[in-house]
């Protein structure tokens, strides 16, 4: 996890409160951090070279890039949401002060509407 976001950040990792045991295994996050580099190699590849793609695999790459995203954001909710109270606010605290999104973004992210959505915030 990234430096600086504390105690709040260390646990971003979704635990069943149940057994302390991680939800989803190493190997299942190091499989999504993978599909979603592989993911934006390919949109690379349509950046420099946009005419050697047809219209259906264009279309391809958007909705792998749409699925990956979703995804991420739907581990991140899952994990958000196994903090407490305090360590959410922290963490949202810290996240809004990184100068990526600010903290209304972040909130609108993890906390508002739905856990698991069909779309990327944004």
């Amino acid at each position: 996890m990234e430096e600086g976001f504390g105690e709040a950040g260390a646990r971003l990792k979704p635990i069943n409160t149940e057994t302390e045991e991680p939800m989803m295994s190493e190997k299942e996050l190091k499989e999504m951090m993978e599909l979603e580099d592989y993911v934006h190699f390919r949109a690379e590849l349509v950046e420099i070279s946009p005419q050697s793609f047809d219209i259906d695999e264009l279309r391809e790459i958007l909705d792998d890039m749409i699925r990956s995203k979703v995804a991420m954001e739907n581990d991140m909710r899952d994990s958000f949401a196994e903090l407490g109270e305090v360590e959410q606010t922290k963490l949202l605290d810290s996240l809004g002060q990184s100068g990526y999104k600010d903290r209304d973004w972040w909130y609108r992210m993890l906390m508002d509407g739905p856990r698991h959505r069909d779309r990327p915030t944004f």
